[in-house]
């Protein structure tokens, strides 16, 4: 699989977008006002304890108290640093946090909606080949390396070279895959020099202090996208500045890639080489168009996301059980790219085509797993339930994309539908009633939309007409050009 990262900068925000084969299949957005926070690390101080939900809050100087879980605080946080750094604990969070407590945290989630940041005291370090966990005695080795040799050759480098350095835990990148003594003595020095800065800040700095911010967009897409395994073209930059920022970088850590870095000075915009900006567009519709003629509805709500499988204008060659098993087959593929595209995350429901032989649904199954295993945000699929809906998860570290780029629309509050004229007219002649009951008036103005005003002189007039006579007032009514079709109001005069 070939890919090309193409790198649009521009003073207030900058765009990262992965093409595999051509296709658009990652955008990453970071703007100056809303930079992310994932791998941030904060001086914190415990706001709140909360027994019932085993959570703390905790004050990290940003604008909402961010959120600690107890599984994600480390044995050593409570019980003083004395006891054994072997993982997450499972005790309760009032014998591990208490009110005024300063704690060092890392950010795992990004503020989302109106939910604050996600916090864990579980402390990395991410290096090109190489994630340091000062507090963690435990090598890992990523479980994309899958030979069995090259994984205990690895295993047993890195033990050995970290004997040089104080008692730390390890996690081996996917890119170290076939890396030196060299390559991973130089990660492993970096980070101890980091961690050691790090510390000095933890303990100089006030509550609420940022100690340690992860890289911005450009560089940690440098070091975290760019992996083995992955046959990286060319990376392509439209920032004099930026591209010299990322060749030096490059030529520090990633030597390899240097020579397929290049300075996009072209007058066409660099997003528009594969169209991205129009992708970047469809991935902001409900509706998401198959080559078969079939389609997607995708729906995202606070809860989870569903995606709706339909065949369309697909009709087959054969029979019914062909066209639903080719269009949910194409389907896997498209979802895939969707949920990457669109950064779609946490509960995730697919209701795909209902398909009665067994063997059809094994395969389709089989096929979104394969396509799964090209997306780098963990994933966990669930059996199929019983009303024959595809269950899973997805990580979620970030806004999605059209949570990034949009807002609520403020004419139907984020519903997708807004009330018809016809039910609006009929909620005006209640009003009226209510106030003729109350008040003792000589005539009432309605103010409202065209669209209202229009139905209540022509088609509802008749109507209009009754209810001044049960009333005994007349009734005018006055166009409001800047009222949505669901406002109105009713003026006593």
């Amino acid at each position: 699989m070939s890919e090309e990262i193409l790198i649009n900068v521009t003073p207030r925000e900058t765009r990262v977008a992965m093409v595999e084969n051509g296709a658009l299949t990652e955008v990453f957005i970071e703007r100056a006002t809303r930079l992310g926070l994932v791998g941030n690390i904060y001086k914190g101080k415990v706001s709140r304890v909360l027994p019932g939900m085993q959570a703390a809050f905790v004050d990290i100087g940003l604008e909402r108290t961010a959120f600690l879980h107890a599984s994600d605080i480390l044995h050593s946080h409570g019980n003083n640093g004395n006891g054994p750094s072997n993982g997450k604990t499972t005790e309760d969070i009032s014998r591990l946090l208490y009110q005024g407590q300063i704690v060092t945290v890392q950010v795992v989630k990004d503020p989302l909606g109106s939910k604050g940041a996600r916090l864990t005291t579980q402390l990395s370090i991410a290096a090109r080949y190489l994630v340091l966990m000062p507090e963690v005695d435990h090598i890992g080795i990523s479980q994309k390396i899958e030979t069995e040799e090259e994984r205990q050759r690895l295993k047993d480098l890195v033990s050995s070279l970290a004997a040089e350095f104080q008692p730390s835990g390890y996690i081996v990148r996917t890119v170290a895959e076939g890396a030196s003594d060299a390559e991973l003595t130089a990660d492993m020095r970096f980070l101890h020099k980091l961690w050691t800065e790090i510390q000095e800040r933890i303990r100089n700095e006030p509550p609420g202090s940022l100690i340690h911010e992860e890289l911005r967009l450009v560089m940690r897409t440098m070091r975290d996208q760019v992996g083995s395994g992955v046959d990286i073209e060319k990376i392509r930059i439209d920032s004099r500045e930026n591209y010299e920022k990322v060749v030096k970088f490059a030529g520090k850590f990633i030597p390899e890639l240097t020579s397929k870095i290049e300075y996009y000075p072209g007058e066409r915009p660099i997003f528009d080489l594969y169209n991205i900006e129009d992708e970047i567009q469809k991935a902001l519709n409900r509706k998401v168009e198959l080559k078969s003629g079939g389609y997607l509805i995708i729906d995202q709500t606070e809860a989870m996301t569903t995606i709706d499988v339909n065949t369309g204008a697909f009709v087959g060659h054969r029979n019914l059980e062909e066209t639903i098993f080719k269009t949910n087959l194409e389907a896997t593929q498209a979802i895939v790219r969707q949920l990457r595209l669109r950064n779609l995350g946490g509960i995730i429901i697919i209701d795909f085509i209902d398909m009665l032989h067994p063997e059809h649904r094994n395969q389709v199954m089989a096929a979104l797993e394969k396509n799964l295993m090209l997306d780098r945000a963990k994933s966990h699929i669930c059996e199929v339930s019983d009303l024959g809906l595809v269950e899973m998860t997805r990580k979620r570290t970030r806004e999605s994309l059209g949570h990034m780029l949009c807002e609520p629309c403020p004419t139907c509050d984020g519903r997708g539908l807004i009330k018809t004229a016809e039910t609006v007219c009929y909620e005006i002649f209640r009003e009226i009633i209510r106030e003729a009951r109350q008040y003792n008036v000589q005539k009432y103005l309605v103010l409202a939309s065209q669209e209202v005003v229009d139905l209540l002189l022509d088609e509802e007039s008749t109507s209009v007409a009754e209810l001044e006579e049960f009333i005994g007032r007349p009734i005018n009514f006055q166009v409001e050009t800047m009222y949505t079709q669901e406002q109105f109001d009713v003026v006593l005069m």
